[in-house]
């Protein structure tokens, strides 16, 4: 088995129990994203690196800031920010873990992930443009991405669900 696979399905699994046991939403975003982080290393260690790039951007950027501005927003008249500098002990060690984490994972590829390179004079000339792009998204990848896009609806969803049975 591939160490990057085990250690990419630890951060997963790390991160979504980070979900479940914070109490404050915004480290359970911060988990989220930890947990997207952790998929998109594992489809890189599947040589899956559409999905892993898609992942990150998509999931781990834009919608999890937009998750991060509805919490921020809908808690910030029952739950005002009063706390010392001497509790925010466990946000500085998540921070020491995900950052320790992140260079293991630079370490391991950079050290055993020389095999998959592409000489430059291999790429296609049309690399990096956005027709192939699309036409590659919406052919071979077409599955996946409406499973992604399905994902993030029923996340979305849920939010509102949870957030409706707080506010009643």
């Amino acid at each position: 088995m591939n160490a990057l696979f085990v250690i990419a399905g630890l951060m997963a699994v790390a991160g979504v129990l980070g979900v479940i046991l914070a109490k404050p939403p915004v480290y359970q975003v911060m988990s989220t994203v930890f947990a997207f982080l952790g998929l998109s290393a594992l489809y890189l260690s599947l040589q899956s690196e559409f999905l892993a790039v898609i992942q990150l951007i998509v999931y781990g950027g834009a919608i999890m800031i937009l998750f991060l501005f509805v919490i921020t927003l809908l808690t910030a008249r029952r739950d005002p920010v009063e706390k010392d500098v001497g509790q925010l002990t466990k946000p500085k060690l998540a921070g020491y873990a995900v950052g320790g984490a992140l260079l293991i994972m630079l370490a391991i590829v950079g050290l055993f992930g020389g095999e998959g390179r592409v000489a430059w004079s291999q790429v296609p000339a049309n690399f990096g443009q956005v027709q192939p792009f699309g036409y590659e998204l919406l052919t071979a990848h077409v599955f996946p991405f409406e499973v992604l896009a399905f994902v993030l609806m029923v996340a979305v969803i849920g939010v509102m669900i949870l957030v409706g049975r707080h506010r009643a």
